[in-house]
């Protein structure tokens, strides 16, 4: 896994644009699948299980024209426990520092409660704000329909609407486009080959955590922690030694699995 060939950051051309781009979104919209669609590599997991993002991940988009760093955020909700508050908070504290908002709904269903109320929590904010329509591929029957109740949602703001697919990758060049419309000139913040502030570690044990989601969904909870112990490199694979941590002892024999099924 070769995250970055250099440190190196060159001195950025003459009308060069570059800038931060917070994602933001309720859960399961897509807003991870979007981060590596738009960067061209994984390097943010995925999972139905709701809030599986727990860092404020920066995810690095080099061109010609411009340098975007993209700040995925956890799914953001009127939060019921601890533990969403934080994740919620997070979220809000990320959109702060940004040049402009990507917020992601899922298009392939009408508005509801959720979105109207990040609606409502980004109009306490003055960062411009670009609606972002994802699961073009799915083509509901009923998409005009689904278009006009976000176009009514957000009614009383300027906002740019913006169609596309994060799993297929349908319409994300032109929402690049769009979004370098909203940065201004400015110099790489990272060498042009990196795609993530991230260590490479902190990827891999996040991929793992990625499968342990998958596998067991609600059984074990997001607060499941992966350490890295040893990387081995090899011509052809990358061995690794993990250890995860879980909340109880109870909870190692599903990680497990019968007969250690889970760890094959």
């Amino acid at each position: 896994m070769e995250l970055s060939t250099s440190m190196i950051i060159p001195v950025a051309p003459a009308g060069y644009k570059s800038g931060f781009v917070g994602i933001i979104g309720r859960p399961n919209v897509g807003k991870s699948t979007l981060m590596n669609q738009l960067v061209g590599q994984k390097i943010a997991i995925t999972s139905p299980v709701a809030q599986t993002t727990r860092n404020r991940l920066r995810g690095i988009l080099t061109t010609e024209a411009a340098q975007m760093i993209f700040v995925d955020t956890p799914g953001i909700h009127k939060p019921h426990h601890q533990l969403g508050k934080v994740l919620v908070q997070n979220a809000k504290i990320a959109i702060q520092s940004v040049d402009v908002v990507l917020l992601v709904v899922d298009g392939s269903v009408i508005a509801g409660g959720g979105d109207r109320y990040i609606i409502d929590l980004l109009n306490k904010i003055h960062i411009p704000v670009i609606l972002g329509l994802n699961k073009l591929d799915l083509q509901p029957q009923d998409h005009e329909e689904i278009e006009a109740s976000y176009h009514q949602l957000i009614a009383p703001h300027s906002w740019q609407i913006v169609k596309f697919s994060a799993l297929t990758g349908e319409g994300v060049e032109g929402l690049q486009d769009l979004l370098i419309e909203h940065l201004e000139a400015g110099p790489y913040y990272y060498p042009p080959d990196l795609v993530t502030d991230q260590p490479e570690r902190f990827i891999m044990g996040e991929l793992i955590r990625e499968q342990i989601l998958l596998l067991t969904r609600e059984e074990i909870p997001h607060s499941v922690a992966i350490a890295i112990d040893r990387v081995e490199e090899e011509t052809t694979i990358t061995r690794i030694l993990a250890t995860i941590h879980v909340e109880r002892s109870s909870q190692k024999g599903i990680i497990i699995g019968k007969g250690g099924n889970m760890l094959k």
